[in-house]
């Protein structure tokens, strides 16, 4: 199984695509600056070519570790010490009877979706527990993970 480098940049792109929807004033910017302390004042000093290049550098980090929890066959390849060359006769075998089970974009987006609830919510959590954030702080910035994650499992997964 080689990896997809064209479907983990689709899929950490989307995070942008989703960012300019997600945080709009119309949508849950406004909720976003009030509840993280954010203001007009400071969002002008920032570079945002570097904020921009750097989020889309991490979200591509993320689509590597996220293919390898919504495509079930890097798995298999994991369990052969990652060289399907060197496995046995068996992985072949198994291989041939379900090499591209589960690969579409709705299974994709299952365990994106997971992976965003099961995964994503507590760390954040946890992080705005500690950072003494609101409720609605976790919600927005847990939700909007949640939905790439979604988005980018559905991505990666599908992606053939």
């Amino acid at each position: 199984m080689e990896i997809n480098f064209l479907a983990l940049l689709v899929a950490a792109l989307s995070t942008l695509v989703v960012g300019f929807i997600w945080y709009n004033p119309k949508v849950f910017g406004t909720i976003w600056m009030k509840e993280s302390g954010m203001t007009e004042e400071k969002m002008k000093g920032a570079n945002m070519a570097m904020i921009f290049g750097l989020s889309l550098l991490y979200a591509f980090l993320m689509s590597l570790i996220l293919q390898m929890l919504v495509i079930h066959q890097f798995g298999a390849i994991g369990m052969v010490g990652g060289d399907p060359t060197i496995a046995k006769p068996s992985y072949a075998e198994f291989m041939a009877d379900y090499g591209n089970a589960f690969r579409t974009f709705k299974h994709g987006a299952l365990h994106g979706f997971i992976t965003g609830l099961l995964l994503v919510l507590p760390v954040i959590g946890t992080n705005a527990l500690y950072e003494r954030r609101s409720f609605k702080y976790t919600m927005v910035t847990a939700g909007f993970w949640t939905v790439c994650f979604t988005i980018m499992g559905a991505i990666i997964c599908g992606w053939q």
